[in-house]
């Protein structure tokens, strides 16, 4: 299965409003597997970003103005995620702005759902884990993810971190490996296990002639024994 992890930065909270995306970042995963292969822009949104998204993302109006417009690299990102599944975390909000941003460019492109799978990592966390906090950074916790750099929200930098914990909360028990078993180069089974080569001999204690014959009268009290049938 080819899967897109996904993040967006916007102008504010609600493309009702004529809020506009302003950064895409997306990693690509193929079999459970980062293959590298990235999109990423910054977008010019022709209009002004509210000062309380800039506090959340550190994304200014004059770093915006040289960027390209949505329907420049509307293409791109169509052609990148076209027919994978999505991995969003609080996928409605992320794609309400796509469908707003794709109805402006062309009302024939249709709304996501109409091309990608989506899957919200959001829904999935308050399922595995209720009443607890499941932002993005709560569960970078909750599975030991290095999230040291989010300084600030970053489209790029919180899918690749969406991806680490997407892989952590659907990949069950992948750090103790103590029954792991792999194949060797003469094709036999390796436990994993590596003898000593200095290991002392056990030392071995045998009975006595007195506690042997003690142990024979003892089990001659034994009526019916299973081992004399």
């Amino acid at each position: 299965m080819r899967q897109i992890v996904l993040d967006t930065e916007t102008t504010g909270l609600d493309p009702a409003q004529g809020h506009r995306i302003i950064e895409i970042g997306a990693v690509e995963l193929i079999g459970r597997k980062l293959t590298g292969q990235t999109f990423h822009c910054y977008i010019n949104p022709q209009r002004v970003v509210e000062q309380e998204a800039i506090e959340v993302h550190g994304i200014t109006n004059e770093f915006l103005q040289d960027k390209p417009v949505f329907s420049q690299i509307c293409d791109d990102f169509l052609n990148f995620i076209r027919g994978a599944e999505l991995v969003i975390h609080n996928a409605a909000f992320d794609v309400g702005f796509m469908d707003a941003e794709f109805s402006r460019v062309n009302k024939s492109i249709g709304a996501t759902r109409d091309f990608c799978q989506i899957l919200d990592t959001l829904l999935m966390a308050r399922e595995m884990r209720p009443g607890q906090k499941n932002n993005l950074d709560a569960l970078c916790r909750a599975y030991s993810i290095d999230n040291s750099n989010r300084e600030f929200h970053g489209a790029l930098l919180d899918a690749e971190l969406l991806a680490d914990v997407y892989l952590a909360m659907t990949g069950g028990q992948t750090k103790l490996e103590l029954a792991a078993k792999s194949a060797s180069a003469n094709g036999e089974m390796d436990s994993g296990w590596t003898p000593l080569s200095n290991k002392p001999n056990l030392r071995v204690v045998r009975a006595t002639a007195a506690e042997e014959q003690a142990h024979q009268e003892r089990l001659a009290l034994i009526e019916n024994a299973l081992w004399r049938s």
